[in-house]
């Protein structure tokens, strides 16, 4: 069942289309073109990639009807059904005062629904409605259809070692955050 119109879909394909010509024009480069490639060009790069995905996902996403910070709730929500606002807050490492906020618009958009934890009366436990979880399968489709379009034309192996040097970078990020934590501590 295909819960995304044809306007999201067009979309998604034609925003796309242009990092799949990127991704093969950047095949054709020479070896001497690839030597002279600079770290500021690969991490400009991957930034302009996440912001170049972050915009079509948040465009796709409004399709959904549902506010960016509320989506990523709602998907946390279905991701940890019967979560506390307390345990929402503490997964996404948010203040539970944020979380409430949004809570409170999703439950007033009828997203969700709260409900009194029977073993202890001071909690609520968050549940997603129907309509709740048709904007998360929807949003599937979506995520579903995106992946599909931005690895398109790459194969199994350049996929696999694109996900290897993400985590070394990755891997080089967390160790400079715990020297940046390391330094500030003994200050």
């Amino acid at each position: 069942m295909m819960l995304i119109n044809n306007k999201v879909y067009k979309f998604l394909q034609t925003k796309l289309i242009n990092f799949t010509k990127a991704v093969r024009n950047s095949r054709s480069m020479d070896h001497n073109e690839i030597d002279k490639i600079s770290n500021k060009k690969v991490i400009f790069q991957l930034i302009n990639f996440a912001i170049k995905h972050r915009k079509i996902m948040q465009s796709c996403l409004d399709e959904t009807g549902v506010y960016q910070a509320q989506h990523r709730i709602l998907m946390e929500i279905s991701h940890n059904p019967y979560a506390s606002q307390s345990d929402i807050a503490r997964i996404m490492d948010v203040s539970t005062a944020t979380i409430a906020v949004s809570l409170k618009k999703l439950e007033k958009g009828g997203y969700i629904k709260k409900e009194v934890d029977e073993g202890d009366n001071r909690f609520n436990k968050i549940i997603i409605t129907e309509k709740g979880n048709r904007v998360v399968e929807q949003s599937k489709e979506i995520f579903n259809l995106t992946d599909q379009k931005v690895f398109e034309g790459l194969t199994e192996e350049e996929k696999s070692s694109l996900s290897l040097m993400l985590q070394k970078l990755y891997d080089n990020l967390l160790k400079m955050e715990e020297e940046i934590k390391l330094e500030k501590e003994r200050t």
